[in-house]
Parts: C-alpha cells; sequence; structure tokens
C-alpha cells in the first residue's frame, strides 16, 4: 500500500484556493506554513494579488480582498514582525533617536554598517564571470521594483518629503525618456550578460525574504514610516555597492552594454540618499516626531535582511565552484 500522500505546502494551498476559490480557500485559515520558506513564498504569492502587473495575475486578482487570504497575511505577517521586533530590540540603541538630526545620524549609522558587505568586495576582486552573473540574478539590481514601492509610500504625504520621492520617482522612470528607465535599463543589462531568470522557488530562502519586506511594507499602511526608512537606506548605500559591480565588470571584460544600469546608481545614488535625509526624513521626523524611531527601524529591517541574503548568497555561489 502506498503511503499516503504528503499535504501541500501552504503556498501550493493558496495557489490551489486562488485558482478555485469557494472552500479551497476557506481551507487556508489558520493552516500553518511548513517552514519559513514556506512562508515567504505564501506571502510572495499574496503580495502579488496587491503589487504584480494585473496582466500577469488574471482573474486570481479578484480574491485580493479575500477573507481567507487576509487572515493568512495577517497572521504569516504576524509572526514575523515579532521576530524583526525581537532582532529589533537587540539595536535598542538606535530607537533612542529623537530630535531631527539625531534621525538622520542613526539613519546614516545603520547605513554605515556593513556599507560594503563581503559579498560586492568578493564580487569586485574575486569571483568568475559566472559568479558575477549568477550573483547579479539574485540580486536584481540593487533597488529591484523600487519605481513601484516609492509610487506607494508617497500616499498621503505632504510638502518636501512628498516632493523628494516624487522626484526620485521621476528619476526611476528615467525623467520622461524611455530609454532611461531603470527598469528597461536592468532589462539591457539582463540581455547583455545573459542573465537567467530564476523562479522563486530556486531561490534561498533569505532572498525570498529579502524579496517579501518590500510587500509587507507596501500593504500595510501603518508601516509607512518604517518603508520611508527602509526605502531611504537603499539610496545610502547603493551607489558605492554599485561601483564595486562596475570594478568586476572591467576586471573581467564585460560587454558594454552591461554598463549603463549600474553606473546610473552609482553616480545618482549618493545624491539621491543624501536627498532622502534632508528632504524626506528630517522634516517628516520634525512634522511628526513619533515617525522618528519608527523610520531608523524601517531601514535597521532592510539592512538585516540584506547581510543575511549577500552572506548567503556568496557562501552559495562559493560552494557550488568548488564542488563544480
Amino acid at each position: 500500500m502506498a503511503p499516503p500522500a504528503a499535504p501541500p505546502s501552504l503556498a501550493d494551498a493558496l495557489d490551489l484556493g486562488l485558482a478555485h476559490g469557494g472552500a479551497e480557500l476557506v481551507r487556508l485559515i489558520g493552516a500553518p506554513p511548513e517552514d519559513r520558506r514556506d512562508r515567504f513564498l505564501t506571502l510572495l504569492r499574496i503580495y502579488d494579488l496587491h503589487t504584480a502587473p494585473l496582466l500577469l495575475l488574471g482573474d486570481v486578482a479578484r480574491h485580493q480582498g479575500s477573507p481567507a487570504v487576509a487572515e493568512v497575511k495577517a497572521r504569516l505577517e504576524a509572526e514575523w514582525l515579532s521576530e524583526l521586533e525581537v532582532a529589533w530590540v537587540s539595536a535598542g540603541r538606535l530607537a533612542a533617536a529623537a530630535t531631527p538630526h539625531e534621525v538622520v545620524q542613526a539613519m546614516r549609522a545603520v547605513a554605515a554598517r556593513d556599507r560594503l558587505p563581503q559579498a560586492y568586495t568578493w564580487l569586485a576582486k574575486q569571483a568568475s564571470w559566472q559568479q558575477v552573473v549568477d550573483f547579479l540574478a539574485l540580486e536584481g539590481g540593487p533597488d529591484g521594483g523600487f519605481d513601484d514601492l516609492v509610487a506607494m509610500c508617497q500616499i498621503g504625504l505632504s510638502g518636501s518629503a512628498k516632493l523628494e520621492l516624487a522626484k526620485n520617482y521621476w528619476d526611476e522612470m528615467g525623467q520622461g525618456d524611455a530609454a532611461g528607465v531603470h527598469t528597461t535599463m536592468h532589462e539591457q543589462l539582463a540581455a547583455a550578460i545573459a542573465m537567467p531568470s530564476i523562479p522563486r522557488s530556486q531561490l534561498p530562502v533569505e532572498a525570498l525574504e529579502r524579496a517579501a519586506l518590500g510587500g509587507l511594507l507596501a500593504t500595510n499602511r501603518w508601516l509607512q514610516p518604517e518603508m520611508v526608512g527602509a526605502l531611504g537606506l537603499l539610496e545610502l548605500q547603493a551607489g558605492p555597492r554599485c561601483r564595486l559591480v562596475l570594478q568586476a565588470f572591467d576586471r573581467l571584460g564585460a560587454p558594454a552594454a552591461a554598463y549603463p544600469f549600474y553606473t546610473e546608481h552609482a553616480d545618482v545614488d549618493p545624491i539621491h540618499g543624501k536627498d532622502w535625509m534632508d528632504k524626506a526624513i528630517r522634516p517628516l521626523a520634525a512634522s511628526s516626531p513619533g515617525w522618528g524611531p519608527r523610520m531608523v527601524k524601517g531601514a535597521w529591517w532592510r539592512a538585516t535582511v540584506n547581510l543575511q541574503f549577500f552572506s548567503a548568497v556568496r557562501d552559495s555561489l562559493i560552494e557550488d565552484s568548488v564542488a563544480a
């Protein structure tokens, strides 16, 4: 007699529920994920309902507000937020930031922590061409999906912060030049270096968590302060990291079409980072003092998730090359 089939993972059960609705969705209520990987695969599928292109989603988008989907989302996010909060408490000295100046200084302190992770110095100085390509495929750009995230983040803001995020978004859009849209530039990079498209099912759990953080912040309005901080952190850190990618390109003789995306970020992101601090973080901390420590917390969350991802990816690529 064949053993009974293992129950589907929560992510697979969610896909089934979205496809069929009705009782299949109801069965999701209270169902636990198998592990952290299953948790983030499930959340990413739910975040797709909120942020993925509608033409790709199709009819399943109608389940975005389903009570069963909302229950799963809220339950898994509560567990994850509890873990993030416990980790944040260990960095409690940063939570003491109160004045606008202290908030900006705390943001910069978070950004300075491992501004250049080992993964990027390894990329610049030691990685093979195939390792560079594989790393960039997993990285997805220094700010993958940033355009949509910054568009959602500015909802409800006003004054200097609203203008700064709008200006940042316009730069993401190539300032009206279709060829300069950052997403288009990344597509050209991918074509130039034959970058593979890696399905979620093959991503390490650290990559799934990193991708899911944007969805967590973008789909919970109450986390807008943390989102402002997390996106600001990206702008503060991207420039130096992109310069190390360019060093890897120089060392390994990358094709010319590979350069524009990372050159743009290496040149422009340091300016964006300063402006985000001066024109968004500082005025928001002044007008809404309760936002200050929360913006720092969001930056710390993003930095911590990033570092876990970079470390795991570097170790995995090195192990794969040794095994080969």
